[in-house]
C-alpha cells in the first residue's frame, strides 16, 4: 500500500498539484489519504471532491480499485489547467475495504467527520469506484431483488448510484456522462439502505450529510472476479474506462458553473 501510496502521490505531483496528506494511525500502522486541491477563482473556500480508494481486498485489485485510481489520476490531470470557480479536490482514500469497510477506521469516514467538524463546504462528493468490466453478454448484469426488472441484463454500463439527498448532484453527473461519454449511462437516486447503494466511500459522506455519488459497473453485481486473484488487469476495458473520464471531467465542469 505504500508502494501505491507514492505512486498516486508522485503521479498527482507531476501535474502540478501540491500534495498533502491526512494521516492517522491504526494500530500503531500509520495511513494515509492522499489529497490535493486546485484552488478557485470565484469561491476557494467551497470543495467539489472526486475521490477513489487505493487499498485492494488481498488480491490484485484492478478493477477494485485500481480503475477507480487511474480514473481519478486522469480526471485530475485534465482539469490541472481548467480555471474553476469552485475548489475541485482529489482525494485518494485508503482503507475502504474489509477489515476496515463500514467502520470509523475508513480513510473516507476519517475525512468527512473532519470536514463536518470544520464545516467545510462541500458542493458534492465523485466516488469512483470500480470502472473498469464491461460485458455485452446477455444477464451478465445482477442487481438486489426488484431492480432488475426495471434495468437492463447487459452489464455494458457504467452506473451512478445516489441517495435522495444527492439527487441533484447525480442529475448532473448523468447529464455530464450522457452527453460526452460514449457508453451506456444507468442511475438510480434511492433510499440509504438499498443492498449496495452505499457499499464505497460515498456512504462516509452520507452519514455526515454531505451530497455523495458513486460511480461504478456495480461491481459484485457484474464483474465475476470480484475480491478473487482473478481480478487483473487485463480483465478491464480501457476504451470505457476513458470514455467514464471524459464524462466525468465534462460533469464537473457543469457542476463547477452551477
Amino acid at each position: 500500500m505504500k508502494e501505491a501510496c507514492d505512486y498516486i502521490s508522485e503521479q498527482f505531483a507531476s501535474y502540478g498539484y501540491k500534495v498533502e496528506f491526512q494521516s492517522y494511525k491504526i494500530n500503531g500502522v500509520t495511513v494515509k489519504n492522499i489529497i490535493v486541491t486546485k484552488k478557485g477563482a470565484k469561491y476557494p473556500d467551497r470543495f467539489i471532491i472526486v475521490g477513489a480508494h487505493y487499498d485492494n481486498y488481498f488480491n490484485p485489485g484492478a478493477d477494485d480499485n485500481a480503475s477507480g485510481i487511474a480514473g481519478l489520476l486522469e480526471v485530475a490531470r485534465l482539469v490541472s489547467n481548467y480555471d474553476s470557480n469552485n475548489s475541485i479536490r482529489f482525494i485518494a482514500f485508503v482503507n475502504e475495504e474489509p477489515p476496515f469497510f463500514k467502520t470509523e477506521y475508513m480513510g473516507s469516514r476519517i475525512y468527512a467527520k473532519a470536514a463536518r467538524l470544520r464545516n467545510e463546504d462541500i458542493k458534492g462528493v465523485v466516488i469512483l469506484e470500480m470502472i473498469g468490466y464491461y460485458s455485452n453478454k446477455p444477464f451478465s448484469q445482477r442487481y438486489p431483488p426488484i431492480f432488475g426488472l426495471f434495468y437492463p441484463n447487459k452489464g455494458n454500463f457504467i452506473g451512478v448510484l445516489g441517495n435522495f439527498n444527492s439527487w441533484q448532484l447525480a442529475k448532473e453527473v448523468v447529464s455530464g456522462l450522457k452527453e460526452r461519454a460514449q457508453l451506456p449511462v444507468e442511475s438510480v437516486v434511492t433510499f440509504d439502505f438499498i443492498g449496495g447503494i452505499d457499499f464505497s466511500d460515498n456512504g462516509s459522506f452520507w452519514k455526515e450529510g454531505f451530497p455523495s455519488i458513486m460511480v461504478t459497473d456495480t461491481a459484485s453485481y457484474r464483474n465475476k472476479y470480484y475480491h478473487s486473484q482473478s481480478d487483473t488487469y487485463d480483465t478491464l476495458n480501457y476504451k470505457a474506462m476513458a470514455e467514464v473520464v471524459r464524462g466525468i471531467v465534462f460533469a464537473l465542469k457543469r457542476i463547477d458553473n452551477k
